[in-house]
């Protein structure tokens, strides 16, 4: 469901994937080949959203107040992005929470069920896990990084395979 807010409606790519159970309201923009799927909420009401291009907000995520996600990266299952920027080729995972003013670097990524406390820092090519989230080790060639390209793959599918049925 696309909805305008105070005059401001959601700016979609004709190429970008946005699942009918998702709920996509005001100053939210979804460049080329990006993917929002089932029961995800991008709610663009006080700062904008911004999906570049490739990235993918799987399902019953929530991103509000001027989050940013990179080019290609991942915002996994049932995660949380307030106000905060992830890199080109990052993943938060499953669950994790990303709070305000946090810059998740290039090809980073935050464990599963992490938490990760406002004006942080995760460096690029890192992984950063637990509650409080802490730097695990650095990170190379994950696979991971290779998600988002999966995800264009799997929303072209959608595109083309899905129907709803009433």
């Amino acid at each position: 469901m696309l909805r305008s807010f105070d005059g401001v409606e959601p700016d979609v790519h004709e190429d970008a994937y946005v699942d009918p159970a998702a709920v996509v309201i005001g100053d939210v923009t979804i460049e080329k080949d990006a993917s929002v799927w089932p029961n995800v909420t991008l709610r663009g009401d006080h700062g904008p959203i911004v999906l570049r291009e490739g990235s993918n907000i799987q399902d019953n995520s929530v991103l509000h107040e001027g989050a940013e996600i990179g080019p290609y990266a991942t915002v996994g299952h049932t995660a949380i992005v307030h106000n905060s920027e992830v890199g080109e080729r990052a993943l938060v995972g499953m669950g994790a929470t990303v709070l305000d003013r946090t810059v998740v670097g290039e090809e980073a990524m935050v464990g599963a069920n992490s938490l990760v406390t406002e004006d942080s820092e995760i460096e690029p090519n890192t992984l950063y896990a637990g509650n409080p989230a802490e730097k695990i080790k650095e990170v190379e060639d994950s696979p991971w990084t290779y998600a988002g390209d999966r995800y264009v793959e799997l929303s072209r599918e959608h595109m083309e395979n899905s129907e709803l049925i009433e």
